[in-house]
C-alpha cells in the first residue's frame, strides 16, 4: 500500500517527563493495535499510519502538538493524553478544529465533550467500588495524599464524599509537587504518623509514586493494617519500586496484567512479545488498545475518517476487549467497563481480591453516588 493511501492518525503519548512510564505503555498498546489491524489487511484495504510526537508530559506541548497534528499534518482522529491537565489542554484545540480525541485514561469525571471518547474509568467504575471495599475491609479513617494538579484534587473530593457516605472521616489531605522529591514525602510521613489512619488514599502520579511507597515501607507502616489504596498506581508505577515496597497495597481498575481470561492472556502475551517480557501492561494500556480497535471498527463502518461519521459509528460498536466486552455509551461518550480490585503480592503482581463480575454503565457526573448501586449494565454477569 502506498503511504498516500493510508489512514493517518495522530498519536500523543509522552516518552519523557513525569508520566512517561505509564504513557509509554499506552503508546505501545496503540502501536500493537495498529500492527494487528495492518497485519489483517488494514481498514477497508488501507494501512493505518500513526503520526507521533512526544509531548514530554507538558500540557503546553500537548496543546501545541495537537494543533500541529490537526492543522499541519491534517489528521482528523487523535489518540492520547494521560494527565487531566493534558486532556484539558488538548480538548479546546480538538473542538475548534472539529477533530475527535480518544482518551484512554481513568479520570475524575464531570466532563463531556462531543469531540472526545473517554475509554478509561469514570469514578463510578473504580473509585466507588474501591471506597466500598476499603470501608468494609480496613476501616473508615482515611488520609489523602496526591500530586498537585487537577485529577488528585477532584478525585479526593469524590473519595471524601464516598467516605463520609460510609460514616467515615478524612483525617488529613495533603499534596506534593508533580515533580516530587523524597523530602516532600518525609513531610507526608510525619503527617500520617500524627493521624494514624486506617487507609492512605493516594492520587500521586508518575515518579513520585515509588517514592511514596518506599517512604511508607521505611517508616514501618504495615500494609496489612494500613494499606496505600490508589487508582493511579498501576503495573507501570510498580515496575519502578521494590517488591517489598509494593507488597500488600491496593488498587481498582478494569484490567490487570494477571487476569486469566483467554483474551487477557493473548493481549499480554502479544504485548510482551513485541515490547519485552518485562514491559508492564496496565489498565491504561489496555484502554489504549481497545479504544484503537473500536475506533478503526467505527472508521470501517463509516467508510471515512470524518470525525462526525466516526463518532456516530463508534457509539454503535462493541469490542471484546481483554477486560471483557466494552462499548461506548451514546449518552456521554464514556465506555462501559468491568471494575475489579486487586492487591499486590510478594512478587509485585496484582492479584484480584474482589470482582463483581458485572459491566458498569459510565456515570461521569456521579448522579448515583450510593456505595451499593453502581448502575450495572444489562449484560449478563460473567466472572472474569
Amino acid at each position: 500500500m502506498k503511504t498516500g493511501e493510508s489512514w493517518r492518525v495522530g498519536v500523543l503519548f509522552s516518552q519523557s517527563g513525569v508520566t512517561a512510564a505509564v504513557e509509554q505503555t499506552q503508546l505501545n498498546a496503540t502501536l500493537l493495535a495498529i500492527d494487528e489491524i495492518n497485519a489483517a489487511g488494514g481498514v477497508l484495504g488501507r494501512a493505518v499510519e500513526p503520526v507521533m510526537y512526544d509531548p514530554s508530559s507538558d500540557p503546553r506541548q500537548f496543546r501545541a502538538l495537537a494543533e500541529r497534528l490537526l492543522v499541519a499534518d491534517r489528521v482528523r482522529l487523535l489518540f492520547g493524553c494521560y494527565m487531566s491537565s493534558t486532556r484539558k489542554a488538548v480538548l479546546p484545540v480538538v473542538e475548534s478544529h472539529r477533530g475527535l480525541l480518544f482518551y484512554p485514561t481513568l479520570y475524575e469525571g464531570f466532563e463531556y465533550s462531543r469531540h472526545c471518547i473517554y475509554s478509561g474509568a469514570a469514578p463510578n467504575q473504580n473509585a466507588l467500588q474501591l471506597a466500598r471495599y476499603l470501608l468494609s475491609t480496613f476501616g473508615n479513617r482515611f488520609f489523602l495524599v496526591g500530586s498537585n494538579y487537577i485529577y488528585p484534587y477532584e478525585s479526593n473530593r469524590l473519595m471524601t464524599d464516598f467516605v463520609m457516605q460510609g460514616s467515615g472521616k478524612v483525617l488529613d489531605e495533603t499534596y506534593v509537587p508533580l515533580l516530587a522529591s523524597p523530602a516532600d514525602f518525609d513531610k507526608v510521613i510525619r503527617r500520617i504518623k500524627k493521624t494514624s489512619p486506617d487507609v492512605i488514599f493516594s492520587t500521586v502520579v508518575g515518579a513520585g509514586t515509588a517514592m511514596l511507597y518506599q517512604a511508607c515501607r521505611e517508616a514501618g507502616f504495615d500494609p496489612g493494617k494500613m494499606p496505600i489504596a490508589s487508582l493511579t498506581t498501576s503495573e507501570a508505577e510498580v515496575a519502578a519500586m521494590s517488591h517489598e515496597a509494593a507488597e500488600g497495597h491496593i488498587t481498582a481498575a478494569p484490567f490487570f496484567e494477571t487476569l486469566s481470561t483467554a483474551s487477557a492472556r493473548k493481549f499480554v502475551a502479544s504485548f510482551k512479545a513485541k515490547f519485552g517480557t518485562e514491559a508492564p501492561v496496565p489498565a491504561a494500556a489496555e484502554a489504549a488498545y481497545f479504544q484503537f480497535h473500536l475506533a478503526m471498527r467505527a472508521l470501517a463502518r463509516a467508510g471515512s475518517d470524518d470525525p462526525e461519521r466516526v463518532l456516530v459509528e463508534v457509539r454503535d460498536c462493541e469490542f471484546d476487549a481483554p477486560q471483557g466486552r466494552v462499548k461506548i455509551d451514546p449518552e456521554n461518550n464514556h465506555a462501559f467497563l468491568w471494575p475489579r480490585i486487586a492487591r499486590l503480592d510478594a512478587r509485585g503482581k496484582f492479584q484480584t481480591v474482589w470482582n463483581p463480575g458485572v459491566r458498569i454503565k459510565p456515570d461521569p457526573y456521579c448522579v448515583v453516588q450510593s456505595l451499593d448501586d453502581w448502575a450495572a449494565d444489562d449484560l449478563p454477569s460473567v466472572v472474569r
